[in-house]
């Protein structure tokens, strides 16, 4: 069963950045694409970034390209999302999510496996 375990939220001032992590354990992390996810109250979960496996292409959303960006370290079985210059609207819970296919994708169905997520708050 894979686990995915988030870890670098909090509060930022506008302008400031964050670099979230996400450890992942319980399956065969370098053939998988892993995405990150968005969610605020009452919004359908939001794609922001996601890499692939193997190549290690990745793809943004509008909103976050330019000023995320995601890696990982598959030898720690870690994807990171570096988030600079952050907004207001930029506050949310981050999750990551596990892909069983090496592409990424920017559909929230297309993740087999999703952390519990990670709280961003861009405030001053």
């Amino acid at each position: 069963q894979v686990q995915l375990v988030e870890s670098g939220g909090g509060l930022v001032q506008p302008g400031g950045s964050l670099r979230l992590s996400c450890a992942a354990s319980g399956g065969t992390f370098s053939r998988s694409a892993i995405g990150w996810f968005r969610q605020t109250p009452g919004k359908e979960r939001e794609f922001v970034a996601a890499i692939s496996a193997i190549d290690g292409s990745e793809g943004y959303s509008d909103s976050a390209r330019g000023r995320f960006t995601v890696s990982r370290d598959n030898a720690k079985n870690t994807v990171y999302l570096q988030m600079n210059n952050l907004k207001p609207e930029d506050t949310a819970v981050y999750i990551c999510a596990w892909k069983n296919g090496y592409i990424w994708s920017p559909g929230v169905s297309a993740y087999d496996y999703w952390g519990q997520g990670t709280q961003v708050t861009v405030s001053s």
